[in-house]
């Protein structure tokens, strides 16, 4: 009977069954052994993006931080407001909630007191009014399944 090689842990299992193969990648060390690979994986994808970097930084072909700009803000003003590079205009105080003005409180969403009132003041709803909860609707735990995910 040929053997299952797992290139993650470096090793042969005794069979290659599906349940020994599953009993396998299901261990604590094989699931270690895949963490560190991909881990390691993107360690060396970084450093292959930093010294990409680092050679064109060399070679003069990139700036020593594009994302300067030393004329002015880094973000310029819309076209519309016609602001000289390097000064900035002051920005209008501006609402939390457009269409009150400042220094207002917004109406209370639908369904919320109004500020002041605690919940015992706010008359009850009609029953007729109430939503009744339908089995569907009804809060379930969901199952526990304790053959997964063992230590």
């Amino acid at each position: 009977m040929p053997k299952y090689y797992c290139d993650y842990c470096d090793t042969y299992l005794t069979h290659d069954s599906p349940s020994v193969r599953k009993t396998h990648c299901q261990g604590r060390k094989h699931k270690d052994n895949v963490r560190f690979y991909y881990q390691k994986w993107m360690e060396d994808q970084a450093q292959q993006l930093i010294d990409a970097t680092t050679a064109m930084y060399k070679a003069g072909k990139i700036a020593a931080n594009p994302f300067t700009n030393q004329k002015g803000p880094a973000i310029p003003p819309p076209m519309n407001m016609n602001i000289p590079p390097g000064s900035y205009a002051p920005m209008p105080p501006m609402s939390v909630h457009p269409g009150v003005p400042q220094g207002m409180m917004p109406p209370p969403p639908p369904g919320m007191p109004p500020p002041g009132v605690g919940p015992m003041m706010v008359p009850p709803v009609p029953s007729m009014m109430r939503p009744s909860l339908s089995p569907m609707m009804m809060s379930v735990p969901p199952p526990v399944n304790n053959s997964s995910n063992f230590i």
